[in-house]
């Protein structure tokens, strides 16, 4: 069993910053890339930023610039960093990880979600 745990979202004033984690436990074998999605009620998930193992990252145009993605040296825990918070950056945050768990295939797994809400 594997879990991701996020944790970190809220509201937030137009111009400010949160920090949201998200943190794999459970049997892991070993994990690859780690990254940030968002999903607007109505529209597709998207991804808003990806680091692998080695630490490549990447960004979508609209947050490139804004937020910063990271992880602890254990690689078990994926940070984004949020600042210059806009409204359109409102919606649920989902993390997601490459895991082998059992067995020698490597699967996606996702978390529950976090909300940030950037509102006056």
């Amino acid at each position: 069993q594997v879990q991701l745990v996020e944790s970190g979202g809220g509201l937030v004033q137009p111009g400010g910053s949160l920090r949201l984690s998200c943190a794999a436990s459970g049997t892991i074998f070993s994990i690859g890339a780690m990254g940030w999605y968002r999903q607007a009620p109505g529209k597709q998930r998207e991804l808003v930023a990806r680091i692998t193992s080695g630490g490549r990252t990447n960004y979508a145009d609209s947050v490139k610039g804004r937020f910063t993605i990271s992880r602890d040296n254990a690689l078990t825990t994926v940070y984004l960093q949020m600042n210059s918070l806009k409204p359109e950056d409102t919606t649920v945050y989902y993390c997601n990880a490459d895991i082998v768990s059992g067995g020698s295939m490597w699967n996606t797994y996702w978390g529950q979600g976090t909300q940030v809400t950037v509102s006056s």
